[in-house]
């Protein structure tokens, strides 16, 4: 395991500076969501009210080449949920979220213990953790997600959610069923990846098993699984050329769930992140262990809130997606 700053010494970093308030006194970490968080209208009153996140759209639609703001405001929803849409849509958002809370609510001086995010999310958290710039992020999950597509399309396949069966058991039937262990996000829910057969078979064995509820997943793909082979080895060969600095706020990785400073370590984890098992309940763990117990969520939907919520009922969960949010933390604080 990488080092990493003691939580009494990790304000002092060059993003956010080293002032404390009631709130970061506790501890808190930055979280951002991944793909599925997507709906049409995201953001849209975020930057009505904020020039700061409609500068951040603004600068997206420059990097891409193509109107991300008015998809993400108008739609249609089948497009924004393609992976090479919906991935820039959703760090963007995140980040116009991230950016509000930094310039529009300064005088919070609210500063992060660290920054993660599940699958997708790691790159925005890169850019909050000063380890990727928005263009390069933005351009790097937009052929991130074009390569996923690319992926799904030459190797179909499908997912599903298992609820109240134990990791031993999902792996035994993953290895009879030929599906793989591609999430493990909180507590008895188990998500698995790959062909159409396979998981159907998973889903037969699961359910005679008695798992408490078995639900397939309407994805587009077979994410986190070595059908996703050919979307890493693409992405691999974008990551060499890609500048990626130091974090200058301690960052977990989905992969290894453990603090990592390393530049080459996050691009080679970056890749093996497409193909492989995500494992965010134990990156909460690990945010745990570090006595972090309040995060921020940035960008739209409450996922990640949820999952907390049935990691550890004790851990507290601030959204920032809308502008009534920061209105709301602002009033927390006494602000």
């Amino acid at each position: 395991m990488n080092s990493v700053p003691s939580v009494v010494n990790i304000f002092d970093n060059t993003l956010y500076g080293n002032k404390k308030n009631k709130l970061n006194k506790r501890k808190i970490a930055y979280i951002f969501p991944g793909q599925g968080a997507q709906y049409v209208g995201m953001a849209k009153e975020l930057c009505e009210r904020f020039k700061s996140a409609d500068n951040v759209f603004e600068k997206a639609n420059q990097v891409m080449g193509f109107n991300l703001k008015a998809l993400c405001f108008e739609g249609p929803m089948e497009k924004l949920t393609e992976s090479a849409f919906c991935q820039p849509a959703i760090l963007t958002h995140s980040i116009a979220a991230w950016e509000v809370l930094k310039n529009d609510f300064a005088d919070l001086n609210i500063a992060p213990c660290a920054c993660a995010g599940l699958s997708l999310g790691e790159y925005s958290a890169l850019v909050a953790a000063g380890a990727l710039n928005f263009e390069d992020a933005l351009k790097l999950v937009h052929k991130r997600g074009a390569f996923m597509d690319e992926a799904s399309r030459e190797n179909p396949g499908t997912m599903s959610c298992i609820l109240g069966l134990d990791i031993e058991k999902a792996q035994d039937l993953a290895k009879k069923s030929g599906a793989e262990i591609a999430n493990l996000n909180c507590p008895g829910q188990i998500v698995v990846s790959g062909t159409k057969e396979n998981i159907s078979k998973f889903n037969e064995m699961a359910q005679q098993a008695q798992a408490k509820r078995v639900m397939p997943l309407d994805v587009i793909g077979p994410f986190h699984c070595s059908l996703m082979n050919p979307a890493a080895d693409k992405l691999k060969l974008v990551l060499e050329d890609m500048p990626v600095f130091k974090p200058a706020v301690p960052f977990i990785p989905n992969v290894t769930a453990e603090f990592l400073a390393d530049v080459a370590r996050i691009k080679e984890l970056l890749t093996r992140q497409v193909n492989h098992t995500t494992y965010w309940q134990k990156s909460i763990g690990t945010l745990m262990e570090q006595g972090i117990t309040d995060y921020i969520e940035f960008g739209p939907g409450k996922v990640l809130r949820g999952l907390l919520g049935r990691i550890d009922r004790r851990l507290k969960v601030v959204n920032l997606a809308k502008s009534d949010d920061f209105s709301k933390l602002k009033e927390e604080l006494g602000g």
